[in-house]
């Protein structure tokens, strides 16, 4: 818990209606919340599967014959699990966006709070981060990013302006990114001006809608029928593909319709969408933008 407050709790895992003797995963563990929580409903012959490319996270690894932790990106979800012997699985449960253990240690880079130096990286490994996208991106590229990510409609002027100012010297920290930032912080608007350029440069640099998609089509095809799926979202971004994907199985258009004229879609969404109470937000204000989805496989 100290690594990350688990967000909606007891509503995701009771979503997934688990089978005491079924197959699960977790494919976002961080702090291992929501998997230890799954793993109390579970029998002896159950079967608890997680996933974290976050090698912090890995450190939380839970003792327990039942559970087995994979140190890859949730995009690769279905090859692991195969690697392991599964082909089909009961429920998938997954709390996107950003841990509090991530927000929290000031030299990943991921919070406006502190003085870092601009990285962002879920995966510590990967090349690329902030400092690359801040720094070699031209001026289109940074233009698509805080206008597709950030949904900044001044984007054109702020990328005009990094790629002006960091001629002079590289914008290696948060202090220095905020500093060419200045003209476009509204005393007002400051934090969510931020928190809108963080969130497009972290979306860039952990391409975190492409592996969104490639999960949801995943899902439908490891699922067992009356398989739950069970995902929280954080901002509109992410649960606009998740909504559209449990709707019609898709991202974009409208699905065929069979002979009969019926459309043919992999899930059926079940109850309603669930937001976090007052209560929760009051005691972790990052449960605040949370939405919980959940859908069964046909």
């Amino acid at each position: 818990m100290d690594y990350h407050n688990p967000v909606l709790l007891q509503e995701s895992v009771d979503g997934l209606a688990i089978k005491p003797d079924g197959t699960y995963v977790d494919v976002t563990f961080g702090g291992g919340g929501h998997s230890q929580e799954m793993l109390k409903q579970l029998g002896t012959k159950g079967r608890l599967y997680a996933f974290d490319q976050d090698r912090d996270a890995l450190l939380n690894t839970i003792p327990d014959d039942r559970f087995t932790l994979i140190a890859e990106n949730f995009r690769h979800v279905k090859r692991f699990l195969r690697v392991h012997g599964i082909k089909e699985v009961d429920g998938i449960l997954g709390d996107f966006g950003v841990s509090s253990h991530q927000f929290d240690v000031a030299e990943r880079g991921f919070s406006t709070r502190f003085e870092a130096r601009l990285d962002m990286r879920m995966d510590q490994s990967r090349s690329l981060s902030a400092f690359e996208v801040v720094n070699t991106y031209d001026e289109k590229d940074l233009r698509r990013v805080l206008l597709k990510y950030g949904e900044l409609r001044n984007a054109p002027k702020i990328a005009r302006t990094v790629v002006s100012m960091r001629k002079e010297k590289p914008i290696a920290t948060s202090e220095e990114l905020k500093e060419v930032l200045a003209p476009f912080l509204p005393i007002n608007r400051e934090h969510k001006i931020l928190a809108q350029v963080y969130q497009a440069i972290r979306i860039e640099v952990n391409q975190e809608l492409e592996v969104l998609k490639e999960f949801l089509v995943q899902t439908g095809k490891i699922l067992k029928p009356g398989g739950r799926l069970s995902l929280i979202s954080y901002h509109s971004l992410e649960d606009r593909l998740v909504k559209r994907y449990i709707r019609n199985g898709l991202f974009e258009g409208e699905p065929e319709k069979d002979l009969f004229g019926h459309f043919e879609v992999p899930f059926k969404k079940v109850g309603k969408l669930i937001v976090p109470s007052k209560g929760e937000v009051k005691q972790n204000n990052r449960a605040r933008s949370a939405k919980l989805r959940i859908a069964e496989k046909l």
